[in-house]
């Protein structure tokens, strides 16, 4: 009768999380419809403008701010619905426009500043536009009727003064000017074609005397020049200009491309990972199969919330997000198959595991949330992108992978249905669970006979060969280095036609440009230019290669002041990222073992570089991003060994150790965690390989440098980061230690209790 209940019980929790899942899946399409979606999903384009006083004088906040103004005035006029505009430093302004129909027509209508001045004859600044009124121009009409533009003066005296002086002057001339530029423009020149239409000379009046009144500024203008000139200078009256340092325009149908193929592999790579836990874990499998779904419905919610922007780097960390949010679940399956093989019961094995695997989860989460915290500090534009889902994604893990996942599993486990049912619940077989009570002996499950530190030797001599020779290669031939990290022109088209690189050659000889590399895989061409195009350039390419192919263009501008702040923040990130993490494993464990970590994430920080360096990949910003995420997921792995190493040490802290009690601990510490290493290592990389294959070529190096990465990160974790510690640690053998603990035993059951449901 008890089965029978327990049963009833087990189908209806199934049937309900079931429906839990279709609700999820019901729930996540209007989610996902009212994301906002980066250029790189929708296309538009993206420009970093460099802010210069039109009067010489120096860029500060305020001036940035009031640009910062002018230009979301001018971007509401062109009627984008989700524009990002960033201030970045003292003097730069980032602006996101995905989704416009027309990028070329709002980048001129972005880049012409509308910077009013009044000058001489001779060219000379008499006034800006600050003596103006914002907003204060207006249509009008001249004394015949023709239309005209009124201006408002603010600054009357300052405006007396200047037309008073003007009057005593020979030609009693003034000039006013938009966007006058230095190198092209002079009233010698343009005298006579002032008011004319194309002609930054708007108008040159002559005064007679000092006034403060109101201006006219009169011409050969239309209705239509006039309702223009009008929208430039209210959204424009600025003592700054706007130059353009970078830039990448995106096509519509390229964002369409990129996002559908990268969703597919989403996708993919999610029911892979599902896959592979139910057939690992079995029942448990299941189970957190139902927190994946709601784990990744929790994290488009609050990236919704937040009114964050979905980018390709952004998909990327949420898939790369699902595969490293599984090992909580994984920490925790390990846990509860240990203590069924010292021969527990079902129910107590699951409290205890539960309890004993939340430290090593708090650890690895927490050096996780420090990476994402760093980058979203010093990153740049999609690295931003990728940190802010990095971000939610330890901050969800933690709610839905540990809270959610014990939830669902303690339900079942009250139901006394699977008590004799291990294999089924969580792939523990029955012959595997000793009968304690009768005297057997635990048994020996698999790895638990393996000597991981015989190896480590061979380990370390391997890594020194491979980071060697890869130095070698750096210091010979140099990193193949984007146009993030040495300026220049990245253009990538999509043609159904069938190109040749010849082809291209001669594409590029009509253009006059010369390239540095052509890359040519199935319809995608990568086009490569050590020179960083100008607007015009950038517009006659992309017209070009339309055109021509009937292509979907992409084109990525960086200069050299882009490229130098670039690589500086490059390095920062990835000092900061090593720094914080010495210093928080330094108070959650010890120094040896903070020491230990961190030499271990610049082993594998190295490798990665010169496997990059061997296979000659391209070394760019999501390079970078790609490398501080395999540090926090190296840390992660690294903490979880340390973690049971700790404890495995402090069950003999009152023994006296030799080098080979401790060199036994640490490798029975390897044996406990290394399945748990395989699976963590496979579910994440299950995704990576979905991205490789079929995500787009955009972020090929972020999944080259992630799938390195977490194969170098396992093997570290297990060979080099153990045999470090083992070295440090020799020397601490027997001296008095005071263990530094955040989680006592007595929280960690108090806290257990609080999330078992």
């Amino acid at each position: 009768m008890k089965k029978k209940t327990g049963l009833k019980k087990v189908i209806s929790l199934i049937t309900i999380q079931c429906l839990v899942i279709v609700g999820v899946c019901l729930l996540l399409v209007p989610i996902f419809d009212n994301l906002k979606f980066g250029l790189d999903l929708q296309g538009g384009f993206e420009i970093l403008y460099k802010a210069e006083s039109v009067d010489g004088s120096k860029m500060n906040k305020e001036k940035l701010t009031a640009t910062y103004k002018t230009l979301t005035k001018r971007i509401d006029s062109l009627g984008v619905s989700e524009p990002e505009i960033i201030l970045e430093g003292e003097d730069r302004i980032r602006v996101k426009l995905a989704g416009v129909k027309n990028p070329e027509e709002a980048r001129s209508h972005l880049s012409t500043v509308a910077s009013l001045s009044f000058r001489d004859t001779e060219d000379k600044l008499l006034m800006t536009s600050d003596v103006l009124k914002a907003g204060g121009a207006k249509v009008g009409q001249d004394d015949a009727g023709r239309p005209a533009v009124a201006l408002s003066v603010k600054d009357k005296d300052k405006f007396y003064e200047v037309t008073s002086a003007i009057s005593k002057t020979e030609d009693k001339m003034i000039v006013i000017w938009l966007d006058y530029n230095n190198l092209t423009d002079s009233y010698e020149k343009e005298g006579k074609q002032c008011g004319t239409s194309g002609s930054n000379c708007l108008s040159a009046a002559t005064v007679s005397q000092g006034f403060a009144s109101d201006v006219i500024i009169q011409g050969n203008f239309t209705v239509e020049e006039v309702e223009n000139l009008v929208d430039l200078i209210n959204s424009g009256s600025l003592p700054s200009k706007l130059v353009e340092v970078s830039s990448k325009t995106v096509g519509a149908s390229f964002g369409d491309n990129t996002l559908e193929k990268t969703f597919m592999a989403g996708v993919i790579g999610i029911v892979g990972i599902i896959l592979v836990l139910i057939g690992i874990y079995h029942f448990a499998g299941f189970i957190s199969a139902v927190s994946i779904m709601l784990y990744t419905l929790a994290t488009f919610f609050v990236f919704w919330a937040v009114g964050g922007v979905l980018t390709l780097p952004g998909i990327a960390a949420l898939v790369l997000g699902i595969g490293m949010a599984v090992d909580s679940n994984v920490i925790t399956f390990s846990r509860i198959r240990d203590e069924l093989h010292k021969g527990k019961s079902l129910s107590t094995a699951f409290r205890d595991g539960s309890k004993e695997s939340f430290g090593a989860i708090i650890d690895g989460n927490l050096t996780t949330l420090i990476v994402g915290i760093i980058m979203f500090i010093f990153g740049e534009s999609s690295i931003k992108g990728f940190a802010t889902m990095s971000i939610i994604s330890v901050v969800v893990t933690m709610f839905t992978m540990v809270f959610i996942t014990r939830c669902l599993m303690g339900m079942f486990v009250k139901t006394g249905w699977f008590d004799n049912k291990t294999n089924l619940f969580i792939s523990v077989k029955k012959k595997n669970i000793p009968n304690v009570s009768k005297g057997e002996e635990v048994k020996v499950v698999p790895f638990k006979n393996v000597n991981f530190l015989k190896y480590s030797k061979f380990a370390i001599l391997f890594s020194m060969i491979v980071i060697v020779l890869g130095g070698v290669l750096v210091g010979t031939k140099g990193l193949n280095l984007g146009i993030d990290y040495k300026s220049g022109t990245s253009i990538v088209v999509m043609t159904e036609d069938k190109v040749t690189k010849k082809d291209i050659k001669a594409d590029l000889t009509e253009l006059k440009l010369n390239s540095s590399s052509i890359e040519i895989i199935d319809e995608e061409i990568d086009i490569r230019l050590d020179k960083a195009l100008g607007e015009a350039e950038v517009k006659e390419v992309n017209s070009y290669f339309e055109d021509k192919y009937d292509a979907k263009v992409n084109i990525g501008v960086v200069s050299n002041i882009v490229q130098k702040e670039l690589v500086k923040n490059a390095i920062l990130s990835v000092l900061v990222a090593l720094v914080g993490i010495i210093v928080y494993v330094a108070i959650r464990f010890r120094l040896s073992y903070a020491v230990a970590g961190v030499v271990t994430l610049m082993h594998d920080v190295a490798f990665v570089f010169a496997l990059f360096a061997m296979f000659n990949y391209e070394v760019s910003s999501m390079f970078i991003a790609a490398i501080l995420a395999i540090i926090g997921y190296s840390i992660n792995d690294t903490i979880v060994n340390f973690d049971r190493i700790r404890e495995n040490l402090n069950k003999r802290k009152n023994k006296k150790l030799t080098v080979e009690d401790l060199r036994e601990e640490v490798n029975l510490s390897i044996r406990q965690t290394f399945d748990r290493t395989i699976y963590t290592s496979l579910t994440t990389l299950l995704p990576i390989i979905a991205l490789l294959f079929l995500g787009s070529r955009e972020i090929l190096t972020f999944n080259m440098a992630m799938l390195f990465g977490l194969i170098v990160g396992s093997y570290s974790s297990i060979y080099i980061s153990v045999a470090i510690f083992m070295l440090l640690e020799k020397g601490n053998l027997n001296k008095p230690k005071k263990e530094k603990k955040i989680y006592t035993d007595e929280f960690q059951e108090k806290k257990i209790k609080g999330i078992n449901c």
